[in-house]
């Protein structure tokens, strides 16, 4: 039997009008991936930041090796040999490695042993990284290296980890999972946050469960399925996507040569991108994060102009147009990034509806804000997509971040767009919520849409797809058909291989 690292009781912690955790207890072993799972909302968050230090809890206790331990401050908890990787990178893209992981350290060495220190840890856990590169030029995969390492080298007993492999390629998530479990063979603790279900069977020890704020149920994940422990999460079955056979129509949408530099120091710029999207057809393009895809979204939706012709929309040359044009004449678009740009954090759901959905859904009358009309339709995006919030005057920034997604894509989809193209549709939301916004897509091109689903969650791409394509260095790859790919061919074509290289390597 192993030794108890850390030991939850009865925590609980409330914010006006919700619970986020009632009366939470659980214990994570020495050596141990313990799995932390629950839908939106579920209050995983809250719980560790509880025990990062950087919230306090009303009520309840705990002990870390057999010692009192209530952080006031991540200094402290890092202090006892708790450290956490957070889901959204805290990095300075100008910054170089070596500077970032010092910025994150309480007592970092001098330049030369912190690079040397760097080298070590990072080669000896499989995951070299030079400190001198600036992280701007770094792939995702690197970027979270950078934030592992500046973990490890304050030799943590307890590893927090939340979504550590929402930005990672499969080749990626091996190279972790084997970093993981060298920690584990040596003692370390690991509490893992994922709605990745089967990476939760592969992985982890333990799970434990929560739904709404409280401990439901605990099982061990390679003896339970992913459809159970989905289930157990919600509290109830549901419905899987189903893909029918739909006829496609006429051409909707077409990318002609299209070039763009990135606005972005560090961005990728787009080069000679085309593509030709049908009525009816839903297109899945993946990649690696940071090849292009915010510029392609970007240069679709507006935010990024090119030569007016193109871009063709229904016939018309948009390609000078903007966002406001191009939405009113049905083309919307959903970013990657929630809170800053697909929704301003301290504005109220009301009024971000508003920012997006006044022209189609006729919110302005004579110039003014009809807030009635604003106030029914924002109603109308929390009932149709299950957003759990107090009310439609709750600030965006308030709401978990699979909330806040299903807010964002719920506002666009029901204005019944011509063409919809959404980044990352499903990043960071549970199962069963997953489960829903991909049906709603595939609904939304059953009924003569075009969509363009951009996402690094190549399952998800392969469910709801009817022809792939990869974007690699702002490139794109030739477009198949969803039915005849294999998971190495998506790899090769992720990896930038030309049609040739395939066929050669066939």
């Amino acid at each position: 039997m192993k030794d108890i690292l850390l030991d939850i009781n009865g925590l609980t912690k409330a914010y006006p009008g919700v619970v986020a955790n009632n009366n939470v207890s659980f214990q994570i072993l020495c050596g141990e991936v313990h799995a932390l799972l629950g839908e939106n909302g579920a209050g995983k968050s809250t719980l560790v930041k509880m025990i990062y230090g950087l919230v306090k809890p009303d009520s309840g206790s705990m002990t870390f090796q057999d010692q009192q331990f209530m952080p006031a401050s991540p200094n402290a908890a890092r202090g006892t040999g708790v450290a956490m990787v957070f889901q959204h990178f805290s990095l300075f893209d100008a910054l170089s490695v070596a500077e970032n992981i010092a910025l994150g350290m309480d007592d970092a060495p001098k330049s030369r042993d912190l690079a040397k220190n760097i080298r070590q840890v990072s080669n000896a856990y499989g995951l070299p990284l030079e400190p001198n590169r600036i992280v701007g030029t770094l792939s995702a995969g690197e970027r979270q290296r950078v934030e592992i390492i500046r973990c490890l080298l304050q030799n943590p007993k307890l590893l927090i980890m939340d979504e550590p492999t929402s930005v990672l390629t499969p080749q990626e998530v091996e190279v972790l999972f084997k970093t993981l479990r060298q920690l584990k063979s040596e003692g370390t603790s690991i509490l893992y946050i994922s709605h990745k279900l089967e990476e939760i069977r592969a992985l982890c020890d333990t799970a434990t469960i929560l739904r709404h704020g409280e401990k439901v149920d605990t099982c061990i994940p390679a003896t339970t399925t992913a459809r159970e422990m989905a289930e157990m999460m919600v509290g109830a079955s549901f419905a899987n996507p189903i893909k029918a056979n739909r006829e496609m129509g006429d051409t909707i949408l077409s990318l002609k040569n299209v070039s763009a530099s990135s606005a972005e120091a560090f961005g990728t710029s787009l080069q000679g991108i085309s593509l030709d999207l049908k009525e009816g057809e839903i297109l899945g393009i993946g990649g690696v994060a940071g090849n292009g895809q915010d510029e392609l979204l970007a240069t679709l939706s507006g935010e990024m102009t090119v030569a007016s012709d193109m871009i063709i929309l229904d016939g018309q040359a948009i390609g000078k147009q903007g966002p406001t044009a191009r939405r009113k004449i049905g083309l919307l678009s959903a970013p990657e990034e929630r809170l800053g740009h697909a929704a301003a954090p301290a504005m109220s759901l009301r009024e971000n509806t508003v920012i997006t959905a006044a022209e189609r859904k006729s919110l302005l009358n004579n110039g003014f804000i009809d807030w009635t009309a604003a106030d029914q339709y924002t109603q109308d995006i929390i009932a149709d997509f299950d957003v759990r919030t107090l009310g439609t005057h709750t600030p965006a920034g308030s709401l978990s971040g699979g909330n806040l997604q299903k807010f964002v894509v719920g506002r666009e989809v029901l204005q019944n767009p011509k063409v919809f193209v959404v980044n990352q549709p499903t990043w960071g939301v549970d199962a069963a919520a997953a489960a829903s916004i991909r049906q709603k897509l595939l609904d939304l091109a059953d009924n003569g849409a075009g969509v363009i689903v951009i996402s690094q969650d190549l399952d998800e791409l392969l469910e709801i797809s009817n022809r792939f394509c990869a974007i690699n260095e702002g490139r794109l790859s030739k477009i198949v058909p969803t039915a005849t790919l294999e998971m190495d061919q998506i790899g090769l074509m992720m990896g930038g291989a030309t049609a040739e290289q395939e066929g050669a390597d066939a």
